[in-house]
């Protein structure tokens, strides 16, 4: 019986992947974390859609966060929006009034979620997108990704000029575009893997 020198860290045996924790859940989520455009505003737009695992099931506990620019392009800011009841320091939701183009949701039980926001302006020469952060079990590092939006020929055409789109396999631009609802929203499906997975960007 041939002895293996596990000392050599040629002979070592590869570890198994593990999610990183333990999490803790102050202020994960919190009231009001997908309601990012003030309250009234005429610019307000909802997306919403399903986080999806690698077998097409949906995924209870994620995290999506949102960035956005406000409707002429600019980045927003203003320090914050969040209210705190002054008696136990608890969260009570945004004021309604600031605009800060961030929030975060989790997914229910169905894997959906959701915010309304304020239809960002374009940036530059880039059509103008929502920026998504994900985070979700299994998932060591959380993924990055855009959210365009699709909704007439002048949409069509922004997004045709895009110079991130422009470097994305024409077969999977579509994983970016939010498509208009007959209800008025937009639905963004994320999918982390799989058949339709989502584009994910790294940024070095």
């Amino acid at each position: 019986m041939t002895k293996i020198d596990t000392s050599d860290p040629a002979n070592a045996l590869p570890t198994p992947s593990h999610t990183v924790g333990p999490f803790y859940g102050y202020a994960l989520p919190f009231p009001g974390g997908g309601d990012i455009a003030p309250a009234g505003h005429p610019d307000t737009l909802t997306v919403q859609g399903h986080v999806y695992d690698g077998a097409g099931g949906p995924l209870p506990d994620a995290f999506v966060e949102v960035w956005g620019a406000d409707p002429e392009g600019h980045a927003p800011q203003v320090t914050g929006s969040m209210r705190r009841d002054p008696a136990s320091g608890g969260h009570l939701g945004r004021n309604g009034v600031e605009f800060t183009g961030w929030g975060r949701v989790q997914t229910d039980a169905d894997g959906h979620w959701y915010v309304r926001t304020l239809r960002p302006g374009a940036r530059g020469n880039s059509a103008p997108y929502l920026s998504v952060c994900v985070f979700a079990r299994g998932l060591l590092v959380h993924l990055f990704t855009r959210i365009y939006f699709a909704a007439d020929d002048a949409a069509r055409a922004a997004l045709d000029a895009d110079p991130l789109l422009a470097q994305v396999d024409a077969g999977r631009r579509d994983t970016l575009i939010a498509r208009r609802q007959a209800d008025g929203t937009y639905r963004f499906d994320i999918r982390l893997q799989g058949e339709g997975e989502t584009v994910f960007l790294e940024f070095t």
